[in-house]
């Protein structure tokens, strides 16, 4: 899962060194961390979360497959 959000995440931004994400097990399933420069924040939320909002969603579905639950949280 964390390989699929860094692949997204470094096709959005200008900076890709920058994108780093973290996971970390919780009771719930897995919670993933996506972290990007500040100039960066706009293009991976997108106009109203949408593209916040799709990666949540392909995440979810390959989560889903695998059988897990998955959050992702942007910082």
């Amino acid at each position: 899962m964390k390989e699929l959000v860094e692949h997204m995440a470094h096709a959005l931004v200008n900076d890709p060194a920058s994108a780093t994400v973290s996971e970390s097990e919780t009771a719930d399933g897995v919670e993933l961390l996506l972290k990007v420069a500040p100039e960066d924040m706009g293009k991976v939320i997108g106009k109203q979360g949408r593209i916040a909002k799709a990666m949540r969603v392909v995440l979810k579905a390959a989560a889903a497959k695998e059988g897990k639950k998955v959050n992702l949280e942007i910082e």
